[in-house]
């Protein structure tokens, strides 16, 4: 299955997801959410965050400049530790939520989480590896869907000597196979070479 960084800032619609009795936002688990060990809508409960500064500040969240167009980024008053390092920097980019780790090299980490090569070069390191594929019930419309997550690791130009590692999650309904696949007599339509897009494109640059 295709994996990315979506680029999209995440603007899930504000809700009572997150809040608890009182109407404050509830503290988040972020390495669970960052390990890939939350699910989606632990994801969504987190949007009055990404779309409140104040909100963010109230959880000891501090905002930062934003450095890279595609990314939101704070800094934590509690370091949190992920991946088994430290960092008190993390961010958000379209359904990802990551650590920014103070490592220069993040094959070292890819290694170790086992993680596949979407694209290695001098410059640009991406990798990424689906760890949870879980089916939903069909809602009013009977159309199935399915949660994903995602564990991703990368540098970015905007973060010279640091290392994004990790989740993306994303839910959709699932796809059926039979509609994308050609009749067995249709005749062969002319075809011509099309280069195949790159990952980068959907990585923060």
């Amino acid at each position: 299955m295709e994996w990315r960084i979506g680029l999209a800032l995440l603007l899930a619609p504000l809700s009572a997801f997150g809040r608890d009795d009182a109407g404050a936002i509830a503290p988040p688990d972020l390495p669970a959410l960052i390990e890939c060990r939350a699910d989606y809508p632990a994801l969504l409960a987190l949007a009055p965050v990404i779309t409140d500064p104040l909100a963010a500040v109230a959880l000891g969240w501090r905002p930062q400049a934003q450095a890279n167009p595609f990314m939101l980024e704070y800094r934590l008053n509690t370091p949190i530790t992920v991946f088994g390092r430290q960092t008190d920097h993390i961010a958000f980019a379209g359904e990802a939520v990551m650590a920014v780790l103070d490592l220069a090299e993040p094959r070292t980490l890819a290694r170790e989480l086992a993680l596949e090569t979407g694209i290695d070069t001098p410059r640009k390191a991406l990798f990424g590896r689906e760890v949870r594929v879980t089916e939903l019930p069909p809602g009013e419309d009977g159309v199935p869907w399915v949660e994903s997550a995602i564990l991703n690791v990368s540098n970015v130009d905007s973060h010279p000597g640091k290392t994004l590692a990790g989740c993306s999650y994303s839910r959709g309904p699932v796809e059926d196979e039979d509609e994308d696949e050609a009749p067995e007599q249709a005749p062969a339509a002319p075809t011509r070479a099309v280069a195949a897009p790159s990952p980068a494109a959907a990585v923060p640059r």
